[in-house]
């Protein structure tokens, strides 16, 4: 099937999809408890990467203040394992009451459904999307050595020394492998793809150049970009970062399909009455709202605050999704 004929399947895909998450948005029944009486407990924020991620940083500056706002503690729960699967299924099996909720990663909806043959969890069936919190672009980044200073350059190398040229990722059906996937086939030219661990081993491989290229966030790559410890070539987003407005996109260059999001959102199990969804959809837009928060604990650690509404979150959802599909069929990646 070509490429074309599968994006066309996964706009319409998105479309029921999106139907289907406003769809299962779920309604308050008789004995559930009022919102002005919640919470009663400690609430829990899972978290699907470990500790000292960029995610869990940001869960736990949410969490502190939203501690003070309710005025029940909000605990961060590390469940970290198989592409965030581990602290999906989690919230998806937990009590829809509004005490477990899911710091979620944008990979546990938009590629694990197509890059898993069965999944513990159903993205769209089990969760109510409460709100994006952030959402974030990564760079191609190449280390000094390689004789390319941009991807123009890149490209006629790549083509010049096939399968030569060899790339960091964190895995098969990661955003590295998908993003590089995709520019090898719009690019017409093959890269070596080399997965690692994690994202601390992945970028200590291309700062030593024992791969030559990878995918970074803005925040993580602009001072070594600075120091010349790495290149810039081009932007994965929609538009130029404001951190590294000189860096252009790959839309800009004439690879519009070479494009992913990272984002982190907060969901709810299925079956969260919608009036609940809805004030802590309010209580941590308050947050992302306040200056201080926007300054200190989002804009510093580079990340922009969102705080889309319920059902333009689960639109996002479809619409990335159905992009994924398209990058990860083109990738081959699959697990079993």
């Amino acid at each position: 099937m070509s490429a074309l004929k599968i994006f066309r399947s996964g706009v319409r895909a998105a479309v029921l999809i999106a139907a289907g998450l406003i769809a299962v948005t779920p309604v308050a029944p008789a004995h559930a408890q009022a919102p002005s009486a919640w919470p009663s407990k400690t609430v829990r924020l899972v978290v699907g990467l470990p500790p000292g991620s960029g995610s869990d940083l940001v869960a736990r500056a949410l969490a502190q203040r939203l501690t003070m706002q309710w005025g029940q503690s909000v605990v961060v729960e590390n469940r970290p394992g198989a592409n965030t699967i581990v602290a999906n299924e989690l919230v998806a099996r937990a009590s829809p009451d509004g005490h477990t909720l899911l710091f979620g990663l944008d990979i546990g909806f938009t590629v694990n459904p197509h890059l898993y043959a069965k999944l513990p969890y159903d993205p769209v069936k089990d969760f109510a999307p409460i709100t994006l919190i952030t959402s974030f672009a990564t760079l191609l980044v190449t280390t000094p050595s390689l004789a390319a200073n941009n991807v123009a350059e890149l490209i006629a190398l790549a083509k010049a020394q096939p399968g030569k040229i060899s790339y960091g990722s964190i895995g098969s059906g990661s955003q590295m492998h998908l993003l590089s996937a995709m520019l090898g086939n719009k690019a017409g030219i093959e890269l070596l793809h080399v997965p690692y661990k994690g994202i601390p081993q992945m970028t200590t491989a291309v700062l030593t150049g024992e791969v030559q290229l990878t995918w970074v966030g803005v925040n993580t790559s602009k001072p070594l970009v600075q120091a010349g410890r790495l290149k810039a070539l081009g932007f994965g987003g929609t538009k130029r970062a404001a951190m590294m407005p000189e860096v252009p996109t790959f839309a800009e260059l004439g690879y519009p399909d070479v494009a992913m999001s990272v984002w982190y959102g907060l969901l709810a199990p299925a079956g969260t009455p919608r009036p609940l969804v809805e004030r802590i959809h309010a209580d941590v837009l308050k947050i992302l709202q306040d200056p201080e928060f926007r300054d200190r604990e989002m804009l510093a650690r580079g990340y922009e605050p969102s705080g889309l509404g319920l059902d333009e979150f689960a639109a996002l959802i479809a619409r990335e999704s159905a992009a994924a599909a398209v990058m990860v069929k083109i990738s081959g990646a699959r697990v079993e």
